[in-house]
């Protein structure tokens, strides 16, 4: 008992110290492009009740989510997806509302993953949902908004995937398979098994026609030059809409100077059921999953009373911190503490000279010596803490001042009031 209390369960962590002040610095980054914006924040329950996240709102599996109950009997689960929240929100407080809402958010999620490995059951989440518009320009803000966060986050290689869940609806539509089958066929795109696809379908029998735009999906992936391909085996009115909107919002990211960043894929089907029109994924190195995750859900708001087009994202900071690591981007914290050291006889003075730092808006550590550690000691502790500078109340009324980021130090000779 005493060794599991110590531990923490499978799939969540502890964050402390540099890597939890960097954790910190990024989320004011991302926080700040999205003010930019023109976002609020909104905060929403670490908990609700399990309709918010049911099988018909279209998140995840039931066995996926952390459920518990009341004391009245009522079924709460840990929210996996923050957008459901938002709608119920949006719903609830802008009932009447008729002109965009601009929200964005931060919290953790909670998913409990079927196949752990080695993914995070919790991870934080930062985002922004744009309601009340459905127009190519709402989209492009999106992603260009995406962008700029992870710009400005500090990261350089990275790429965000495009696709339209018409698209490949509107082939799925074609192929007239059984539930069963649909389902099987979903998955085998997911996994990337287009032999499995092939063999599919021609148990199937499925149209030529059919069977060819299937085998075409996964060469449409590239730059905006595939929607050529994607119109000549657009099977119906739905996918060839969705291919044209996809031409459309690319001249409006070119506005916005982001299009580098761009890459199409129209096998791409969206991981949430609620998805309706352009989801899109940010992938960068160093990570086994996506950064950014997002996309339209024009349908959704309906499910909570509200009709209203609704398109957002998130960053999973978790893993862009990740991906940080492994790329050896550094994270820069401002390190701006002050540690104040002093002998038992300068107490008084130690307290008078920290009350003045603090007064001024100065973070500042106090600490008596330990007359059996070193000062040496003391310094590599104060910069393991984000300290810059370093000041030890000796006897004799002598004060040495220690500059943590260069080693350099000097005594003066001081009697504090």
């Amino acid at each position: 008992m005493k060794q599991q209390i110590l531990h923490t369960p499978e799939g969540v962590r502890d964050i402390y110290g540099i890597e939890f002040s960097r954790k910190l610095v990024l989320e004011e980054k991302l926080q700040k492009v999205l003010h930019l914006y023109g976002y609020h924040d909104v905060q929403t329950p670490t908990f609700e009740y399990f309709d918010v996240f049911g099988k018909e709102i279209g998140t995840i599996p039931s066995k996926e989510l952390y459920k518990f109950f009341d004391k009245e009997g009522n079924t709460l689960v840990l929210r996996p997806d923050i957008t459901p929240s938002i709608a119920r929100v949006v719903t609830t407080v802008y009932e009447t509302e008729d002109m965009p809402i601009r929200v964005c958010y931060k919290g953790n999620t909670f998913i409990n993953h079927s196949n752990y490995q080695g993914r995070l059951r919790e991870t934080t989440q930062l985002g922004a949902e744009l309601i009340g518009v459905d127009s190519i320009e709402a989209d492009a803000e999106m992603i260009a908004m995406a962008v700029q966060s992870l710009k400005e986050a500090g990261l350089k290689d990275f790429q965000i995937h495009i696709g339209n869940v018409d698209f490949f609806e509107g082939l799925i539509e074609e192929t007239q398979l059984s539930e069963e089958d649909e389902a099987h066929l979903r998955e085998l795109i997911r996994n990337r098994n287009y032999f499995g696809v092939d063999e599919l379908l021609e148990n199937a029998k499925a149209k030529i026609t059919t069977k060819t735009a299937f085998q075409v999906l996964p060469e449409l992936i590239g730059g905006i030059e595939i929607m050529k391909e994607a119109k000549k085996i657009a099977l119906n009115f739905k996918t060839l809409e969705a291919a044209k909107r996809l031409e459309k919002i690319y001249k409006v990211l070119v506005a916005y100077g982001v299009e580098k960043y761009v890459t199409f894929d129209l096998s791409m089907s969206g991981s949430y059921g609620y998805y309706t029109g352009i989801i899109f994924r940010g992938y960068t190195y160093g990570t086994g999953d996506a950064i950014v995750k997002g996309g339209r859900y024009d349908h959704l708001l309906g499910k909570f009373g509200k009709t209203s087009p609704s398109i957002g994202f998130v960053i999973v900071v978790d893993e862009l911190l990740s991906a940080f690591s492994r790329q050896k981007v550094e994270i820069p914290c401002n390190l701006q503490n002050t540690y104040i050291l002093y002998e038992e006889d300068r107490r008084s003075e130690a307290i008078s000279l920290v009350k003045e730092f603090r007064s001024k808006g100065k973070p500042t550590e106090l600490v008596k010596k330990n007359p059996e550690k070193s000062l040496e000691e003391y310094e590599t502790y104060a910069k393991q803490n984000l300290c810059i500078s370093m000041l030890y109340l000796k006897s004799k009324n002598e004060i040495e001042m220690i500059n943590l980021v260069n080693g350099k130090k000097k005594i003066v000779t001081s009697k504090i009031k």
